[in-house]
């Protein structure tokens, strides 16, 4: 059973939360993203207010103090604050994959004591899964853990580790039997807290978006993880805990492409009937209305993709094959629409001063993150496929 199995959440309490979400955006988030994005700065302070919120509780359980919402709710949630800056979502949502791993597989123990201080933003959490030659092949990561004693003698690296930095605990995947065929089954995940001796953060990675997201190297020499940090308590489980998370991880990438494209919409719907050219707005040009009018499609196409994925998840249902969708398209359509938003500013798009050339760096990586789009595709075919035989 999902964490997020749960009826919806009343339309009023729903409708309360979107209002405070859009009053914070509005009085403490848009006067500091330039700053930030630009200087690449860890938002301390927009994470202190993320708190507040409750946003690292949204989709953990009431019961361990999370505002236990629903992935619809969260989809819209993540998609709005998108539609402004995409990098705060993501640091709530590594925390919230950790978390998830931890309430939907772990032993009793294991929920009591990490999920009410992850719900209430106490601890922050990520999930380190890629390594330097490992990403959406999850199999082919080089990590190991060894049993010893009480402990698991663990050595390797992770890397592109969102929350490498600030976080304090990590879903970490590991090999525990390097010889087992199929190679999944040898895989183990665990809890990994930076108390630990012998875990220690590498560098620090500068990207072209994304920027203020702490995106980092962990490293792993001789750590020793106590064995009562097994997720679930069972060896050879991990491969499946790690992947029982990527449905909704892939809404999440699909809901932020939502709110990127509906963004780069917004700030080309506002720049096109404020800039004038051969005396009238541009926005009364022929050229610029074929160009918003597929923004404004692409844009509606992917949030109905995203909100079906959404909802089947939310029933309960496999749902690979939507959010495998969700996620191809409306991250695409993140890429064309902040790519066209640049062509309707023109120039001034190039330009730091304007926002725009923000949506596109940012944009280009939610067709990378989460699994490729190329993999989306073969996902989609092949799901399509086995609920169609002939």
């Amino acid at each position: 059973m999902r964490p997020t199995d749960r009826r919806p959440i009343d339309s009023a309490f729903e409708n309360q939360l979107m209002d405070a979400i859009d009053k914070w955006i509005e009085r403490d988030l848009k006067p500091v993203i330039m700053a930030h994005d630009h200087g690449d700065i860890w938002p301390e302070e927009t994470v202190r207010q993320m708190t507040e919120l409750g946003l690292f509780g949204a989709t953990i359980s009431q019961e361990w103090g999370g505002l236990g919402l629903p992935a619809t709710t969260y989809a819209n949630i993540v998609a709005r604050i998108a539609s402004f800056w995409m990098a705060p979502t993501g640091i709530f949502n590594s925390h919230l994959i950790c978390a998830m791993a931890i309430e939907k597989f772990g032993t009793a123990a294991q929920k009591a004591k990490w999920l009410p201080k992850m719900a209430s933003g106490e601890l922050r959490g990520g999930l380190a899964l890629t390594e330097p030659d490992a990403g959406t092949d999850l199999q082919g990561i080089r990590m190991t853990g060894r049993r010893d004693g009480d402990h698991y003698l663990v050595n390797g690296t992770k890397t592109w580790i969102s929350n490498g930095i600030k976080g304090h605990v990590f879903a970490l995947l590991v090999k525990t039997d390097p010889e087992a065929n199929p190679r999944y089954k040898g895989m183990s995940l665990f809890i990994a807290d930076k108390s630990l001796p012998g875990f220690r953060v590498g560098k620090k990675i500068e990207k072209l978006g994304y920027k203020a997201i702490d995106s980092a190297e962990l490293v792993f020499e001789d750590c020793r993880i106590p064995a009562d940090q097994l997720i679930g308590g069972v060896e050879g489980q991990g491969f499946l805990q790690a992947t029982g998370g990527l449905e909704l991880g892939r809404i999440n990438v699909a809901a932020r492409g939502v709110g990127l494209a509906e963004g780069a919409l917004r700030l080309a719907t506002e720049y096109a009937q404020v800039r004038r050219t051969f005396g009238k707005p541009i926005a009364e040009h022929q050229a610029i209305q074929l160009k918003l009018g597929e923004m404004v499609t692409r844009a509606r196409a992917a949030r109905l993709l995203t909100f079906d994925a959404a909802q089947a998840y939310d029933r309960g249902e496999r749902c690979d094959m939507e959010a495998g969708m969700a996620k191809y398209f409306a991250s695409e359509a993140a890429v064309r629409n902040a790519e066209e938003a640049m062509r309707i500013f023109g120039g001034y798009s190039y330009s730091k001063e304007y926002e725009i050339e923000r949506f596109y760096r940012d944009a280009l990586l939610m067709c990378i993150g989460e699994g490729t789009n190329e993999m989306q595709r073969i996902i989609v075919a092949r799901q399509w496929l086995r609920r169609n035989p002939v």
